[in-house]
């Protein structure tokens, strides 16, 4: 996928795509890092991990225009951002600490607490651009994405400053989920299409550029 782009060009509760990671064992600690650009004045989901039990064990929706709400086992953790169509994320989690971190092109905002002491169940369910109300499926298209993501890497540790500008870089790649190797499956009306080149106002040498 190094390159490319998933395109969601359509409001609907089927578009999505499933990611198809080997995780072995339970996460207490976890950081995910992609790109996304869209033009919504709604909430969207662009990235949902479920679990049996917990459709939202981690979960990222953006509030247009300057809100990011971090969902870790059901706990939610708000942060306020400014306002930017295309964006690179990353959050990461450190259940010893139950540390919430936001970094938006390389900005890091005010950290928040979330699900100190708990953990991640081994058997999970990734999708990119909708919101899991059930275990792999639930999807409601007002929550759907309209728009693109792509660069998703996921770690089972957490990324320090030097990890970010690593990533923002393209010299340090997931563990979990690995762009360039990306294993998944796509329901729907999702496209691939080569990488826009486009310009942050931000960062001109982000991997969403």
């Amino acid at each position: 996928m190094e390159g490319k782009v998933f395109v969601f060009p359509h409001e609907a509760n089927t578009s999505h795509v499933i990611l198809r990671p080997t995780i072995t064992k339970p996460l207490q600690k976890v950081s995910v890092c992609l790109c996304s650009y869209s033009d919504l004045s709604r909430s969207y989901t662009v990235f949902s991990l479920a679990t049996p039990g917990k459709e939202k064990a981690f979960l990222i929706s953006i509030q247009p225009p300057d809100t990011c709400s971090v969902y870790i086992n059901l706990e939610v953790t708000s942060f306020k951002t400014e306002s930017e169509s295309l964006r690179h994320i990353c959050v990461t989690w450190d259940s010893d600490t139950g540390e919430v971190q936001l970094w938006v092109d390389e900005k890091l905002y005010p950290e928040g607490v979330s699900s100190k002491g708990s953990s991640i169940a081994a058997e999970t369910s990734i999708v990119l651009g909708q919101d899991q109300d059930s275990f792999g499926g639930g999807f409601d298209a007002k929550q759907s994405l309209v728009g693109e993501i792509s660069d998703v890497h996921m770690w089972d540790y957490v990324l320090t400053q030097e990890d970010i500008q690593k990533v923002l870089s393209g010299d340090l790649h997931g563990n979990i989920i690995n762009w360039k190797s990306l294993r998944c499956e796509m329901k729907g009306e999702v496209l691939v299409k080569p990488k826009p080149q486009r310009k942050s106002v931000i960062l001109l040498y982000t991997p969403c550029s």
